[in-house]
């Protein structure tokens, strides 16, 4: 059995502390988490609306983008993180970011504890105004007082925060965003039906790529550092083998042990793996050392961002950019 290999490196406090724990060289390098600030960016699309556009505040890109297709010109869209070198995990927002949030009439968050900053932030600056929790809507995790859950900034041991990288999870926040901007406005519903359904044409690629891996790479299994790839890889099919040791060091954002470590680099000089997925948004030791034995190993390497990777047109050509990586690495 072929096996892949998933390397997740978000820009999340998991990342520091493998690489001050596992006595490497150098420590990690967060090329996503610069200390640059980012101001929120808005999006109007241009075209006939039937009535007043809605406000619509969106904590990060990877929704932002989603949601500036989905209102269209209906809807002032503004993202507050769209940019890579910053990290939405451990982000501290401005009282301009306050700001941004009064008088919003929508706002869409990722939610699982990934920017709970914004939570946060709605809850006391537009209080009224309803919120798309997206890990919620895709049912990732259960409803929760997003006034009070900020005790929980980090814990992502239980709930895979990655949501965007699960397919059902973004039809799910899709519909969830149309039905909210028709109720809020009811003249431009059939409208945002529309934008719904060309939603839904533009992400044909994206749902077809998706297939052919499954057809022709189903039951291949893969391993990651991080879980951020892991929905779109049980999306196509393939098995997670990551050494449980690691896995869990990780997911609980804790120091993985020198034999943790040790087995993860078995694993890949071996070349027990077909394919090692690397997020270009992170960059150190302990990556680059997984990287070159995947590389040495005659392994092939896939690239990923855990946010909205830099010139890329929209949501879906991101993907799909990634995903053609993975089928080609995969010879499917």
């Amino acid at each position: 059995m072929q096996t892949v290999i998933v390397i997740d490196m978000t820009a999340t406090k998991t990342l520091r502390a493998l690489a001050a724990g596992v006595l490497l060289a150098t420590p990690f390098a967060l090329a996503a988490c610069s200390g640059e600030t980012t101001t929120a960016t808005s999006t109007t699309v241009a075209g006939d609306c039937p009535t007043t556009p809605v406000d619509v505040v969106v904590s990060v890109d990877q929704w932002g983008d989603i949601v500036s297709q989905l209102g269209g010109s209906c809807a002032r869209v503004k993202t507050l993180l769209a940019s890579s070198s910053v990290d939405p995990h451990d982000y501290e927002p401005s009282p301009a970011d306050a700001a941004t949030f009064q008088g919003a009439k929508l706002i869409v968050v990722n939610g699982a504890h990934y920017d709970e900053w914004a939570s946060k932030l709605a809850a006391s600056s537009a209080p009224n105004a309803p919120v798309i929790n997206a890990a919620e809507t895709g049912g990732e995790e259960p409803h929760e007082d997003h006034g009070t859950a900020g005790d929980h900034d980090h814990d992502h041991g239980e709930v895979n925060p990655h949501v965007w990288y699960n397919p059902a999870t973004v039809t799910a926040v899709a519909d969830a965003v149309t039905a909210k901007l028709g109720e809020l406005a009811p003249a431009a519903k059939d409208y945002f039906a529309d934008r719904r359904s060309a939603f839904t044409t533009s992400m044909q690629p994206y749902t077809d790529t998706i297939a052919k891996i499954k057809t022709g790479a189903a039951g291949k299994t893969y391993a990651a550092t991080e879980g951020v790839f892991d929905y779109l890889a049980a999306a196509v099919g393939l098995q997670n083998k990551t050494p449980a040791g690691y896995q869990a060091a990780a997911n609980n954002e804790t120091d993985p042990s020198p034999a943790d470590l040790d087995a993860f680099l078995k694993l890949l000089n071996a070349k027990g793996v077909d394919v090692l997925i690397y997020n270009t948004q992170t960059e150190g030791s302990v990556p680059e050392q997984l990287r070159d034995a995947a590389q040495k190993a005659g392994i092939p390497v896939v690239n990923v961002t855990e946010t909205v990777a830099p010139g890329a047109k929209s949501f879906e050509a991101w993907q799909v950019d990634q995903l053609t990586a993975l089928a080609k690495a995969l010879g499917v």
